[in-house]
């Protein structure tokens, strides 16, 4: 029977005790960043296991916040800093502008227009159309020596095989004597991870997303997390104009000297009580959305249209979204649509944009793929009784 309201695509997640805690704060009289932050922000270390955890008013600001931290020169960073995993080599040049940055244009426009907003340029790579990440065989094929940072998109959650992008920067190093450094978008990754650890703990800059219809949301807001301690550092004063909130001042409201100047990218002490909530819950919601993608996997083999994407030992992916590719895909709206089963693209390819012209390059993969992209429920809202009436209604063809 065709339920009678549509099965959402996406729904916001709120902790019941976050509208009262939410108003403690409120009624404190102190709702910038403050004591509430910093709780978050220690909860968020002991949740990702991972001291260099930092918040942001939203994930766009954290990979703005990457790549700004990345233009200044760093000639003598030790190889092993971080768990024995190199994140930027020995006489690591800095970025300048014009330097290329190797991205895929399969993600949201958010992940994206840092680069541009830095003044670096975008070098897209095609997507491997299997997982709908980054082809990692096609940024072999287009890393140069302008190549100063790579930026992997973890597209739906489904980790990108970080271990062949190690190799490449390796391969990389061996010829230039550095290699760029490496961006993971992890907006939709939230509780992935790969070979066994979450993402964010490779050696890599890492960004999450807190915005409202994420895993985990604060009801806007971003994570960064630093393979290196003087990144970190630099971080929570770039995140506020540069300003050093812990030192000694003279006049509370008066700042020390500032050596580097920064932005307005802190979080607040109200996104950051809606965030300590909905963390509290985050363990419940990842597992639902995987036994919902579960169920997809083993119910939505062999059917006519329906090509399933790949799954590999190691990659455990937290399914913010659950991607398939199908034949048809205007029928298939349709007739979802008819069922009352909401589904979409998601995201749109960001090359096709007027303001990216110049970056034009052939995508043969993507070309092939983008028309076929769908995404059906999976959160943690979709019931068993809903799934099953999901996968019954694809059966029955469009």
């Amino acid at each position: 029977m065709t339920p009678s309201s549509q099965i959402p695509l996406f729904k916001v997640f709120m902790a019941p005790t976050a509208k009262e805690k939410v108003g403690e704060v409120l009624d404190s009289g102190f709702i910038g960043q403050g004591p509430k932050v910093d709780e978050f922000e220690k909860n968020l270390q002991t949740w990702f296991n991972n001291k260099n955890v930092q918040t942001l008013n939203a994930g766009t600001s954290a990979l703005h916040m990457a790549l700004h931290l990345l233009k200044k020169p760093k000639p003598h960073w030790d190889e092993d800093v971080f768990q024995g995993v190199a994140y930027v080599s020995h006489n690591w040049p800095g970025l300048e502008p014009g330097d290329e940055v190797l991205c895929t244009a399969m993600t949201c426009t958010a992940s994206n227009w840092p680069v541009l907003a830095n003044g670096l340029k975008i070098k897209w790579v095609d997507i491997d159309p299997k997982t709908l990440n980054m082809d990692l065989d096609d940024l072999k094929r287009k890393i140069t020596k302008k190549t100063k940072v790579i930026m992997g998109v973890h597209w739906g959650g489904y980790p990108i095989d970080l271990d062949k992008l190690r190799e490449i920067r390796t391969s990389f190093r061996s010829e230039f004597g550095w290699a760029p450094a490496v961006i993971e978008d992890g907006a939709h990754s939230f509780g992935s991870e790969y070979k066994g650890k979450k993402i964010g703990n490779h050696g890599n800059l890492t960004m999450f997303s807190l915005q409202a219809i994420k895993h985990v949301t604060s009801i806007d807001g971003g994570i960064l997390i630093s393979p290196h301690d003087e990144l970190h550092s630099r971080g929570k004063l770039v995140r506020w104009y540069g300003i050093d909130r812990d030192g000694d001042r003279k006049d509370f409201r008066c700042e020390a000297d500032i050596p580097e100047w920064g932005f307005k990218f802190h979080m607040n002490d109200v996104c950051a009580t809606v965030g300590n909530e909905n963390l509290q819950h985050a363990n419940n919601i990842i597992s639902q959305h995987r036994e919902n993608a579960a169920y997809y996997d083993s119910n939505l083999q062999n059917i006519p249209g329906v090509t399933l994407l790949e799954r590999q030992e190691g990659f455990n992916s937290a399914f913010w979204i659950y991607s398939l590719l199908v034949d048809n895909r205007d029928g298939f709206y349709k007739y979802m649509d008819e069922c009352n089963i909401s589904v979409s693209q998601v995201h749109e390819r960001n090359d096709k944009h007027t303001c990216v012209q110049e970056f034009k390059t052939e995508l043969p993969n993507l070309d092939n793929t983008i028309g076929k992209i769908v995404n059906i429920p999976v959160g943690w809202w979709v019931s068993k009784e809903e799934r099953k009436y999901i996968v019954d209604c694809i059966k029955k063809g469009w």
